[in-house]
């Protein structure tokens, strides 16, 4: 019973090359995926209803936009070596 929220980030690597490197903020409700920031597209994507709604409001905000877009450098380029040594 009740409701399942869950965010997930991750970096995807394509190859060792830091021009390969995508980083994906999924926002997921009750197991379906409604929104999505993608690195590569550059904004949020909507998948329901809902994401659509939010993908359009938070597309519309610039310091929400830049936020996003910085942690492909802050975050998954600052820890790609610990990946590929993994």
């Amino acid at each position: 019973d009740g409701y399942f929220y869950q965010r997930v980030t991750e970096c995807r690597f394509s190859s060792k090359d830091l021009q390969g490197i995508e980083f994906i903020d999924s926002y997921v409700f009750n197991q379906a995926e409604h929104v999505r920031f993608n690195s590569t597209v550059g904004k949020y994507v909507g998948y329901t209803e809902h994401g659509v709604y939010n993908a359009e409001a938070w597309n519309s905000d610039a310091g929400i936009l830049a936020q996003e877009r910085g942690e492909l450098e802050r975050f998954c380029k600052q820890h790609a070596p610990i990946a590929y040594s993994a």
